[in-house]
């Protein structure tokens, strides 16, 4: 008996630290922004909650539909409570598993008189997790549930930034419209009196007509404009998980961008963005998934038993209805199937690998992205000052061919030229602005913004309680 207890007792121990728990590996977060980013303040805008962020209260109702109704949103929570359903089995399967199965019959032989037997047995078995395997399937199963968890954050931090970027494009697209209407009844105007002039001798009908063709493709631009407008608002309320509507919404010119866009150290959007986090925890469920093809290499230990009540245990039992017990071990040491087990082993280390890369990867997009962001709000401010001052330069023009030609001195084209050149103007400055705010919106999400704080605490504890 000493000789089957020792080697048992000595496998029971080296089997408790066989495994080391997950630890994220070494990464190079310096230079991740590119070149000419300041790291240096440790604040970042990703921190701020989005309503300290988006303040224009339309915006604001928006975001709160958007994050109720999206089916896209919906469909992430219901992955997590999958992945949470998945983890209670796992922890369950610590504990034994109890069975009653309950079985009679009735049995005669040669016309003798029947006999009724019975057994009532309650089984149990239990899994003694040696080399860990059921502790590293529970780890894998709270990595997964991370992972959905950290799924939904990525989906709810899209979803408020793709609201934000569909309401700025209305505003733009309304600021375009009314600059473009606008310009259709100065143009309107224009034909009234370059028909006048005609009827009085001081210009001619090629210039009537290049004036009033000039007036008809401002109109399309109108409509084109009002199909786009109704368009966007059709996409907008689908992305809102409502029917197609006219969004209420504020003025281009309300909105309000920081002049200052703190970014943070590269090392933060490991903890803030919800992508790369969740990267992390699909290397962390490889990581415990290839642990527990390695316990599938070592023997298996379970215990199981047997209680009830029966009749027919033959010379055993003298008082029908007796107690029965019995009790028994069972040591499993993989031998035919272990190459098996190996090539599985060599499959979970390969896609432990390529989870590994893909955590890499996923840290160098989000670099990229920031940097991105970054350039598209410097360049869209950059240009602010310059076509302000364009469009002053064009108006006088504008007003000087106007006189110029009413006294004969230009010709209509010189005027044309110089009020396509103003509406032109004017329209690329409300682009100007929108890349401004498309970039910040942007910036926000490539900095981890939008998630839910207070989720992203809870799942910062349960990733410490490992």
């Amino acid at each position: 008996m000493k000789k089957i207890i020792v080697p048992l007792l000595a496998v029971l121990m080296c089997g408790c630290g066989i495994y080391k728990p997950y630890s994220r590996p070494e990464v190079e977060t310096d230079g991740l922004y590119g070149p000419g980013v300041g790291t240096t303040d440790t604040t970042s805008l990703g921190d701020l909650p989005w309503r300290e962020v988006f303040t224009d209260p339309c915006l604001q109702a928006l975001i709160e539909e958007g994050l109720a109704n999206n089916t896209d949103l919906l469909t992430a929570q219901l992955r997590v409570e999958e992945a949470q359903a998945t983890l209670r089995s796992a922890r369950l399967s610590f504990l034994p598993s109890f069975n009653l199965a309950p079985q009679g019959g009735v049995s005669s032989f040669d016309g003798s008189k029947a006999s009724w037997s019975y057994n009532l047995p309650l089984t149990a078995s239990w899994e003694v997790d040696i080399f860990s395997r059921l502790r590293n399937s529970k780890l894998r199963a709270k990595a997964l549930y991370a992972q959905s968890n950290e799924y939904r954050q990525a989906v709810q931090t899209q979803l408020i930034a793709g609201i934000a970027n569909y309401y700025y494009t209305l505003l733009m697209l309304d600021e375009q419209l009314a600059i473009t209407s606008a310009t259709a009844e100065n143009w309107r105007s224009s034909v009234e009196t370059m028909r006048a002039m005609k009827e009085a001798g001081m210009t001619t009908e090629a210039a009537v007509a290049q004036n009033e063709a000039t007036y008809r493709s401002v109109l399309n631009s109108v409509r084109d404009l009002e199909q786009t407008l109704r368009e966007t608002e059709n996409g907008f309320s689908v992305l809102l998980g409502s029917a197609a509507r006219t969004i209420e919404r504020g003025r281009l010119s309300a909105q309000r961008v920081p002049e200052h866009l703190a970014v943070g150290v590269p090392v933060q959007m490991l903890s803030n963005r919800p992508d790369v986090r969740s990267a992390e925890t699909s290397l962390m469920a490889a990581y415990y998934a290839t642990a527990a093809a390695r316990s599938a290499l070592y023997p298996n230990l379970t215990l199981s038993g047997t209680v009830g009540w029966t009749n027919s245990a033959g010379s055993l039992v003298v008082n029908p209805g007796a107690l029965l017990l019995n009790a028994a071990g069972q040591l499993l040491q993989p031998l035919f199937n272990a190459g098996a087990n190996r090539a599985q082993l060599k499959i979970a280390k390969a896609q432990q690998q390529e989870a590994l890369l893909a955590y890499e990867q996923t840290l160098l997009n989000a670099g990229a992205e920031v940097n991105d962001a970054l350039t598209q709000c410097q360049t869209a401010r950059a240009k602010r000052e310059d076509r302000g001052r364009q469009i002053a330069s064009l108006e006088r023009a504008v007003e000087s061919t106007e006189l110029l030609m009413q006294h004969g001195t230009t010709t209509y084209l010189e005027v044309l030229t110089a009020q396509q050149s103003l509406l032109s103007a004017r329209l690329t400055q409300v682009t100007d602005r929108f890349d401004e705010l498309q970039g910040f919106v942007n910036l926000y999400q490539a900095l981890g913004g939008g998630r839910d704080l207070e989720q992203q605490e809870q799942n910062d504890e349960t990733r410490q309680q490992r």
